[in-house]
């Protein structure tokens, strides 16, 4: 009989040994050891192929992380690997700029509705770093509003808890509003009149806007001199081709892309009115690798493939909807809708777990989690779909969920759910 121990021997020695020479053990504080059980998960992945993960012990999972939502085809999908694999025998980097850029900068106007042009980086947080800095050049105002999680750079992380080595000055140039609550905006443009340079905001994550929140936005922003911008890191390329903005017939000033645009491989976007993006002329935003052409490459032939076939993502709604009806179906049956919601679009459906009959939230997230894993599901408090998922992998979800909220409400009802995870994961942020 395999033990727990035996199941992660080569997960936990790494980790052991990470530890030594690795910060964190991790370059994605969201992919790191801290955000699972240690001794009780697999902390470490060898190798992935469509919707499968392979931890470093050779533990086989289907995989509903998605590399934190970059994976939007499969992993090693022919479609981007063949792309890059032309482009590797002509060259990565080059003396001067490559047609690629243009090629994927036009793509880009054909399917973004904000898109007149674009500007390339390699991260999220380049693209909304670089989305703030021409908004406030073109502005010429340095207030930003904004809502939501926006990535790394010093302007956004000071607005959170894990703010250690940013200049604590910066709070007094950015200020974050509420969700689905346009009041909490308009005191913010009172505040500050005539200094608003943008409002910044994740146009959904896991709520959908209410009573026209985003076209209210767009009104207030517009009538205060500010501009729009949408940070379509995760919605982009998933709620639709378009992104959120196309979904819901909001069209933003500027916008940020990244995640499932090159199904994996690292590359961002700016994208914008071109009066506005002319001011990136005006503004530096420069990096050797912005121009690299791997990432171009799987750009250009992800997008065309999703483009070209629409059944693409056609195919990831149909197979999240049958996912997330499922365990709204399963949460009813266990009688643990007071615990557990699932909740957002089908493409990624959410989970949140709530405290309830005096058990601690974090421990009953992090148990369910376990008894996924323990039967083969890779997951990390949302379900990522994949074109790989078909109706056999989402079946196996429901079955192996089935069986996690059977457990979980028992160990509830013994009220053994600290003494079964006494050790369990804390938020990379507390206050996002």
């Amino acid at each position: 009989m395999t033990t727990v121990e035996n199941r992660y021997k080569k997960s936990f020695a790494h980790y052991q040994e990470a530890k030594k020479f690795l910060p964190n053990q991790t370059q994605t504080l969201s992919k790191g050891p801290g955000q699972f059980v240690i001794g009780q998960m697999p902390l470490f992945n060898q190798k992935a192929k469509g919707c499968y993960v392979w931890d470093v012990d050779g533990n086989k999972y289907i995989d509903f992380i998605g590399g934190r939502w970059p994976i939007i085809l499969g992993y090693a999908n022919p479609i981007t690997d063949n792309a890059v694999k032309a482009q590797l025998k002509r060259g990565i980097t080059f003396p001067q700029s490559h047609p690629l850029e243009l090629e994927v900068a036009k793509l880009l106007t054909e399917v973004i509705p904000s898109a007149e042009m674009a500007r390339f980086a390699k991260n999220g947080s380049d693209a909304t770093g670089g989305a703030v800095r021409i908004a406030r050049a073109y502005t010429k105002r340095e207030i930003i509003l904004q809502c939501g999680y926006h990535g790394a750079q010093d302007w956004y992380i000071i607005t959170t808890e894990r703010n250690a080595g940013v200049p604590k000055v910066l709070k007094k140039l950015i200020y974050t509003f509420e969700y689905n609550s346009i009041g909490s905006l308009e005191k913010l443009f009172k505040r500050f009149k005539n200094k608003a340079a943008a409002v910044i905001m994740e146009p959904m994550y896991d709520k959908f806007p209410k009573n026209n929140f985003l076209k209210k936005v767009k009104e207030l922003t517009h009538k205060n001199g500010a501009l729009l911008i949408f940070d379509e890191i995760i919605t982009g390329f998933r709620w639709s081709l378009g992104g959120a903005q196309k979904y819901f017939g909001v069209t933003p000033d500027l916008a940020c892309f990244g995640k499932a645009m090159a199904n994996g491989m690292p590359i961002s976007c700016v994208v914008g009115k071109k009066e506005i993006m002319q001011k990136t002329e005006d503004v530096f935003l420069s990096m050797t690798y912005g121009g690299e052409c791997l990432s171009l490459a799987a750009a250009k032939a992800t997008i065309t493939a999703m483009k070209n076939n629409p059944g693409i993502l056609k195919h990831i709604w149909r197979m999240g909807a049958i996912l997330q009806k499922g365990i709204r179906g399963l949460i009813t049956k266990h009688g643990l809708n007071d615990f557990a919601e699932c909740v957002g679009v089908p493409p990624t459906p959410v989970m949140h777990f709530k405290s309830a009959r005096g058990q601690n939230v974090l421990a009953v997230k992090a148990l369910f989690q376990k008894y996924l894993m323990d039967q083969g599901i890779m997951y990390a408090a949302y379900w990522n779909i994949t074109y790989s998922h078909k109706f056999p992998h989402i079946n196996f979800a429901l079955r192996a969920a089935d069986r996690a909220f059977a457990e979980l409400k028992e160990d509830i009802a013994k009220n053994r759910v600290s003494q079964k995870m006494k050790n369990y994961p804390q938020p990379v942020f507390k206050n996002v």
